[in-house]
């Protein structure tokens, strides 16, 4: 008897449909499976029969042929146990009615239970999409199917469950989730704050400034200084997530396996830390069974790099294309995978290998030392890093004074205010901050008088200026004089935007 179920399989954040044939017909008995199949799924045959029989239900010593279609893409995982098993209770008779407009999807553990899978928001999300009416996933799961809209998701835990609602003998009402209500209360439930730091305006003006137009910062500083504090608090003044960027956040961390336990969404925007020892593929993604890395982790968030000169040199110039385009495309064999990448670069890095460069005191690197250290960061890379600030030494009159500094929520409003005026501006154009400018918008949107002109000429030919960091300070004075709520730049909005690029020229000279 032939039986056909509707499953998915995932496609880096996405999914494709996969339809599952099974055939149960006399002959020698066994148990085969086709379809370009990996190592985990030609498993499931065992976990199948086992279950079944562990769930109570005679398996029959017939000739099973299971077809996972298309049979030209690589089948992974073993997300294909519970259609499988359905398909051949299908075949057996155990379950009455073909099965239409509903896709199945779970892992079979050998007692019958399912067990939860990777990527099910993607899986759903698509499967409306392609006009499915209803999904079957396992209960651990549906937190976080339900999210999707005008579909009906369905949470079962075993498999006689399951029969038993197939062939209508117990209802199983679908999961339904308010996704703005979830957001909304999840809003400023950050653990640090900007006011917690005494001294460091100068950085932490740079950081708003960054923030306010989603720039990528450099923090440069010795030992001490407080460029970690700093990071950690961006979050903390970053606009709230619309509703689309948290299902797209969220389909990336489903997929990749990290959505916490009965956790619907990503609530919050990501702050990812990886440790300097990461490895390229780690960072990027990819692998034998491909995952979503450190740089689409941080997808419309943060990525900290600390103590940036300490990461491998190849695994800093993996980033330059992502940074630009805001996605990456890693390239397989059986396949290929594309995954986001629109994030804010937050680095920091000490001045030297002692850290103390450039006081004369305490700084006991040679010029060949300091020169090496540098070139771990290429020009290429420097160039792409739009504000360079220093975190220079806090005096013990700041850490003791009571002045209460600005705090996050404060920045955040500023912030907020300035993100509100880009939106405006470029509500024509699809694009939401100021660091997404293309090259053939700058001229519109960051127009300059002849004074200001003659300023950035000057800095242009004496700071020796790429073309690249020309039009990221062109982007930052647009940041600046939208936080100044000016609709002109001006010279005050210009002399710091090119303020932020000096240390171009105070340690890279210095050192190569």
């Amino acid at each position: 008897m032939y039986s056909k179920v509707t499953s998915a399989m995932i496609r880096g954040i996405n999914s494709s449909i996969v339809n599952v044939e099974v055939d149960i017909s006399d002959g020698l008995p066994g148990f085969e499976m086709v379809g370009f199949l990996d190592s985990a799924v030609k498993e499931a045959k065992e976990r199948v029969k086992t279950a079944i029989k562990n769930s109570g239900i005679y398996f029959p010593p017939k000739k099973i042929t299971v077809n996972l279609s298309p049979a030209d893409v690589r089948k992974e995982g073993p997300s294909f146990d519970l259609p499988i098993a359905i398909g051949v209770l299908m075949g057996m008779g155990i379950i009455e009615d073909s099965i239409v407009d509903t896709l199945i999807i779970g892992e079979l553990c050998l007692n019958g239970d399912i067990s939860k899978v990777n990527g099910i928001l993607p899986i759903v999300y698509s499967a409306r999409e392609r006009g499915i009416k209803r999904c079957i996933i396992p209960k651990a799961n549906i937190e976080e199917g339900a999210v999707v809209e005008n579909i009906d998701v369905i949470g079962v835990e075993n498999l006689n469950q399951i029969i038993d609602f197939l062939n209508d003998q117990i209802s199983i009402e679908p999961k339904k989730i308010n996704i703005l209500q979830i957001l909304q209360a999840d809003t400023n439930n950050y653990r640090y704050d900007f006011s917690e730091i005494k001294g460091q305006q100068h950085v932490k003006r740079a950081i708003e400034v960054a923030a306010s137009g989603m720039h990528n910062i450099l923090i440069i500083g010795s030992p001490g200084t407080g460029k970690t504090m700093l990071a950690k608090r961006i979050p903390s003044i970053l606009s709230p997530l619309s509703i689309e960027e948290s299902l797209e956040i969220s389909k990336i961390y489903s997929v990749a396996g990290l959505l916490v336990e009965k956790q619907a969404l990503v609530t919050t925007r990501p702050f990812r830390s990886p440790h300097h020892s990461i490895t390229m593929s780690a960072l990027t993604g990819g692998g034998r069974n491909a995952k979503p890395g450190e740089i689409s982790l941080a997808h419309r968030g943060v990525l900290f790099l600390d103590e940036l000169t300490e990461f491998q040199k190849n695994v800093l110039e993996i980033m330059r294309q992502p940074l630009e385009e805001g996605k990456i495309t890693i390239s397989r064999v059986n396949a290929t995978y594309t995954y986001p990448t629109d994030f804010m670069l937050v680095a920091s890095m000490n001045p030297c290998p002692c850290g103390y460069f450039p006081d004369p005191n305490k700084c006991t690197c040679s010029p060949m030392q300091i020169k090496r250290y540098l070139s771990k960061i290429s020009g290429p890379l420097l160039d792409r890093l739009d504000l360079h600030v220093e975190a220079p030494n806090i005096k013990y009159d700041e850490l003791n004074s009571k002045k209460q500094s600005d705090s996050s929520e404060l920045i955040k409003e500023r912030v907020l205010n300035a993100q509100l005026i880009q939106r405006q501006r470029y509500k024509d154009i699809g694009i939401r901050y100021n660091s997404e400018l293309e090259t053939g918008n700058i001229e519109k949107y960051c127009r300059l008088g002849d004074e200001e002109k003659s300023l950035l000429k000057q800095a242009f030919e004496s700071l020796e200026l790429s073309t690249r960091a020309y039009h990221r300070i062109l982007k930052v004075a647009r940041t600046i004089a939208d936080l100044d709520s000016s609709e002109n730049i001006n010279i005050t909005h210009l002399s710091e935007a090119i303020h932020y690029r000096t240390l171009d020229k105070k340690y890279w000279s210095k050192g190569r």
